[in-house]
């Protein structure tokens, strides 16, 4: 279920209260008139299925009240309501199933912007995975690429076009080039100094390395990982489920691919340069395709399955 707080212009309150009384999967509904004083107006609060969310949240939009008041959404983690049940039970579909599109938008904007924490990040996790591919362990690899914060703008770019939001998707881009450049860069001087300390080797990287020379050697697989991951991820974002973007995160090799791109290149070995840049652009085109045409399908799922039960 979700919970709704409405600021409305007191010409509007009639309105959204029919607006919610008609849609079907709300329920607990209150008018609290003269409430709001930033801005001025009535407050109407009700929760909704997840289900029927997407579409009351639109025709609220529809009304203009996320400019000339406000919509505010919250999940509830639990609702003790015979109510809340019925609700649930009349809306069409299954919450988990269901995608707001307008979270979804808000979510991937947040996750790819260009900020000195997400900067952060995906530079010490490049750092950490050069360290994983230099010794050939693959707990750092994994490690690193639990910490990359790389799909947060993947996902916005494939959420931009498929909602055909340019500025989001020049957000993400954005996000996504700078992000690995800075960090391969950072990382390139990060392998120098461990060289100059003698913690790194080019016998090192050039030696057998059973566990990680996957990240230079992309094949069939790379991609159709990419590919499954990318569809997992975007499952997990709009079913609500994000705690599994941790078990993406480790599926796909862009963060160790960067990685061992950057030492390569601060050994001179374009070999491994090449094949690891080569590894990282097939993982990000395949998250990128996955997102979005596991978008495609849920909006025209979810778009069928409103005209099956229009009248």
């Amino acid at each position: 279920m979700l919970h709704l707080r409405l600021i409305t212009p007191p010409d509007k309150t009639d309105e959204v209260v029919r607006l919610v009384e008609r849609t079907v999967g709300t329920t607990h509904l209150v008018v609290l008139p003269g409430s709001a004083r930033n801005p001025v107006g009535d407050v109407v609060m009700c929760d909704v299925a997840r289900e029927a969310g997407d579409e009351l949240i639109g025709a609220l939009r529809a009304l203009d009240l996320d400019t000339r008041g406000s919509i505010a959404v919250e999940n509830i983690d639990l609702s003790l309501s015979d109510r809340a049940q019925r609700a649930k039970d009349e809306a069409p579909g299954e919450g988990a199933d269901a995608v707001l599109w307008e979270h979804l938008a808000d979510a991937t904007h947040e996750e790819s912007t260009l900020s000195v924490t997400y900067l952060a990040f995906i530079t010490l996790a490049t750092m950490i995975a050069a360290c994983g591919v230099v010794l050939d362990n693959a707990i750092l690899i994994v490690g690193a690429m639990a910490v990359g914060p790389e799909f947060g703008p993947l996902a916005g770019f494939s959420t931009a076009l498929v909602q055909r939001h340019p500025r989001l998707a020049l957000r993400s881009l954005t996000a996504l080039l700078v992000g690995f450049a800075v960090a391969m860069a950072v990382t390139v001087g990060f392998s120098l100094f461990m060289d100059w300390l003698g913690l790194f080797t080019k016998e090192q990287l050039e030696a057998d390395r059973p566990s990680t020379a996957f990240v230079y050697a992309p094949d069939a697989f790379s991609f159709v990982v990419a590919v499954l991951a990318g569809i997992a991820g975007t499952l997990s974002l709009t079913s609500a489920k994000s705690g599994l973007l941790v078990g993406v995160a480790i599926s796909v090799t862009t963060v160790p691919a960067a990685a061992n791109a950057a030492v390569a290149l601060s050994y001179g070995d374009t070999e491994q340069t090449w094949g690891s840049t080569e590894q990282l652009l097939l993982n990000l085109l395949g998250i990128v395709l996955a997102g979005t045409l596991t978008l495609l399908t849920q909006k025209w799922l979810w778009a069928s399955q409103r005209e099956r039960r229009a009248p």
